[in-house]
């Protein structure tokens, strides 16, 4: 176990890594032209623009620096972190939802939600503002209750004892959940365009993948390979 103030420590490198690998990851995702030809805007945080998936390698690179530095096994800490994880994400996507921001593409569903300041031009046939999905309030339910409650079932029966396997089930499960929840999820303004409706950023206009999917199915496949990788070594002793 981690000491109290190697705890503390930990949650300083975490926040930089968020804040750091969040912001270069919009960056470079998301509007590399932009920040190209106007980089002193890419220090300007506070008018938005962060990426999840790029601080989540930002954490995934502190933690590592972390571990080697106060000589912990990193698998270990990369669990420990994966089991903490969704419920971060609950809380940040109900966030999301009560702020109006990151809502869903336009739909008749009766639990349809107007969001003030949502665009009204791409709900053909519409006048006025347009009921959304709450695409936030998916995320949270897949990617922050289900997901958590995965991983502690998976706790209680002993899962921490193969290292580095609440790790891939996190990858895994975010991945899948996000993949998913983008079919519901308003694509980023930058991509959309009259010809391309749904923001498609691989494939055709009709079928392909958005930022958000291309993003993340490389933390699923990762997360089934640690999920393989695990369960092949023996276990290390009882659950820590």
């Amino acid at each position: 176990p981690m000491r109290a103030g190697q705890v503390e420590e930990l949650l300083t490198w975490i926040v930089a890594g968020v804040i750091l690998g969040g912001r270069l990851g919009f960056v470079l995702f998301y509007e590399p032209a932009y920040y190209l030809a106007n980089p002193a805007e890419i220090v300007k945080v506070w008018q938005g623009g962060m990426s999840f998936h790029g601080g989540f390698l930002g954490v995934v690179i502190a933690a590592a620096l972390f571990a080697r530095r106060n000589g912990i096994p990193p698998l270990r800490l990369a669990d420990a972190l994966a089991v903490a994880a969704p419920a971060g994400l609950l809380l940040g996507r109900i966030a999301n939802f009560i702020n109006a921001e990151l809502w869903g593409r336009p739909t008749d569903a009766p639990w349809g939600v107007i969001f003030p300041g949502a665009a009204a031009q791409d709900c053909p046939g519409v006048v006025g503002p347009c009921a959304r999905h709450p695409s936030q309030l998916y995320e949270a339910g897949l990617e922050g209750l289900l997901l958590g409650l995965i991983l502690l079932v998976l706790v209680r029966r002993g899962g921490l004892r193969w290292p580095g396997l609440a790790l891939g089930v996190f990858l895994a499960g975010y991945g899948l959940a996000r993949f998913v929840v983008e079919f519901f999820r308003q694509a980023d303004a930058q991509f959309v365009t009259p010809d391309n409706p749904w923001g498609h950023v691989l494939g055709g206009p009709v079928w392909g993948l958005t930022m958000g999917q291309l993003l993340s199915l490389p933390m699923l496949l990762i997360g089934v390979g640690f999920i393989l990788a695990a369960r092949r070594r023996p276990p290390a002793g009882p659950n820590p």
